[in-house]
């Protein structure tokens, strides 16, 4: 394998190829090196670890959203439709590899694997920051806070229906993410109706 043909890009893709074949705990970086023609030290000048393998997979899936902000359909689309096509678009970019997924956030998961698990953490909140900025959630303050919050806990919630999920076209999910951000609209409209009932209240007892 000659060095311009070795990246970080076509090694993951021969790993995902391996794993495909067994499974995302079973392929050893040997069998990858063989398989690349190259040396162990190839490899590792571009993964140090499996989990390095999949923090590139899931920021493909990153990647595959950032398309939606040049888009101007969606950007004219409201504030619920743009981070429920934005959350879709980033589950569906990993369908063609999802038996993978599931191996790989449980080989996160395995007993022992506490570093895996505080990258997890991190990679869950860099995922959550695209959504909110390719969805145009521009709030500030508390409620961007609780804005935050909420939509991290939507994906996970939704992920996690996705993932076991084999409905056409992931129908259990879309249902379910859905109803999970129109639960987010009705809370900031809410928080706005208390927030401005305060203000009156103050006002009057002001005056």
């Amino acid at each position: 394998m000659t060095e311009t043909t070795l990246d970080r890009q076509h090694i993951l893709d021969k790993a995902i190829e391996l794993a495909m074949v067994s499974s995302w705990a079973a392929f050893s970086f040997s069998q990858l090196a063989d398989s690349l023609d190259c040396s162990l030290a190839d490899i590792g000048q571009h993964f140090r670890s499996k989990d390095d393998m999949a923090e590139l997979f899931f920021g493909r899936a990153d990647q595959a959203i950032w398309s939606l902000h040049a888009n101007e359909t969606y950007r004219t689309l409201p504030d619920e439709d743009k981070l429920f096509v934005c959350i879709m678009q980033w589950f569906e970019s990993l369908s063609p590899c999802k038996p993978l997924v599931k191996e790989m956030l449980g080989y996160k998961l395995e007993a022992g694997h506490f570093h895996l698990q505080a990258h997890g953490v991190t990679r869950i909140s860099r995922t959550v920051q695209w959504f909110l900025e390719v969805a145009e959630r521009e709030h500030s303050g508390l409620k961007r806070i609780a804005d935050e919050f909420a939509v991290t806990s939507v994906y996970l919630i939704s992920f996690s229906c996705y993932l076991f999920d084999n409905s056409e076209r992931h129908a259990k999910t879309r249902a379910l993410l859905k109803r999970l951000i129109l639960q987010i609209d009705r809370g900031h409209k809410l928080f706005a109706l208390s927030k401005s009932h305060h203000c009156g209240l103050s006002v009057n007892k002001d005056a």
